[in-house]
């Protein structure tokens, strides 16, 4: 059996604090196939979630991005995308480049190696995503995409000013 958050409110009445139960479901929800992502992943390619995290944002954005940028859009944090972005490099995967004469302002861009690489991890991710998920209807996918939305605007609205900044 795997050992569960949800197990915190396991004893809790039907239609009782739902609100905790859902917030628990996703949680546990995200931790398994995070954790299953995370094994592929170092299995299939030898990579991280991090790296794949990194790595896909950059195969959006052809031209680059500043570091400070892929720090905000993977949400790791500055000194931590360093270390990132120094091993993808040493990797063959993404160079960094000066912008202008301004020495302090470094981008990060995919490599034709990277761009390839990232590709094929892009295809495992997506099929181990269906796999995991083949027992659930489409119709109930679609569902809980549209339920979830409505669960993370309500949070958005409802968060404090400076938590919301953080978060966007």
């Amino acid at each position: 059996m795997v050992n569960d958050i949800e197990a915190i409110v396991a004893d809790t009445q039907e239609g009782k604090k739902l609100e905790l139960r859902l917030w628990l479901r996703l949680l546990s929800t995200t931790r398994l196939v995070s954790q299953e992502i995370r094994r592929r992943l170092r299995l299939e390619f030898n990579s991280t979630l991090p790296q794949f995290d990194v790595l896909s944002q950059l195969y959006r954005q052809p031209d680059g991005l500043r570091l400070g940028e892929l720090s905000q859009l993977t949400m790791v944090t500055n000194g931590n995308i360093t270390a990132l972005v120094e091993r993808l490099e040493a990797d063959g995967m993404l160079v960094r480049e000066r912008l202008g004469q301004d020495r302090r302002v470094t981008v990060a861009k995919l490599t034709p190696r990277g761009r390839e690489i990232f590709s094929r991890m892009a295809q495992a991710h997506e099929a181990w995503l269906k796999e995991l998920m083949v027992d659930v209807d489409p119709i109930v996918l679609a569902g809980l995409l549209t339920h979830v939305g409505q669960v993370k605007n309500s949070t958005i609205r409802h968060m404090s000013r400076g938590e919301l900044e953080d978060a966007e």
